[in-house]
């Protein structure tokens, strides 16, 4: 068995990633799971999409709306949003806002740059 290390940084020595005009993130990842800042402008739609990763969104700053399941549901700063796996949603920033993602596992198509439906939209 490997050994495992400890790893530290700070979220401003992390580069920011631009996805498109309105989105933007920072990626913090371990072996089974990855924390993400996600940047979003007021406006920003991320589209609908589900992955096998389990999410759970904490809004540090601003709200977001989604739309899961057919039902819509508004998280706000200080709240926090699960989401399981393979659930199909959507969001809408109703402001501009930061918020900190949560992935268990690490969301490979992030680490890979296979995320088309986030970038230049």
């Amino acid at each position: 068995m490997a050994k495992q290390t400890v790893t530290f940084s700070r979220w401003n020595d992390i580069p920011l990633e631009p996805l498109n005009e309105l989105l933007s993130r920072k990626l913090f990842t371990g072996e089974r799971m990855m924390l993400a800042q996600v940047f979003l402008k007021k406006g920003c739609v991320v589209p609908t999409h589900s992955h096998e990763n389990e999410q759970m969104t904490y809004i540090l700053k601003g709200a977001l709306q989604f739309e899961i399941e057919g039902k819509e549901i508004v998280v706000r700063e200080g709240e926090v949003l699960h989401i399981p796996s393979n659930i199909i949603h959507k969001a809408t920033a109703l402001e501009e806002t930061l918020d900190l993602d949560v992935f268990s596992p690490p969301r490979q198509d992030w680490l890979n740059k296979a995320d088309d439906y986030l970038r230049n939209k």
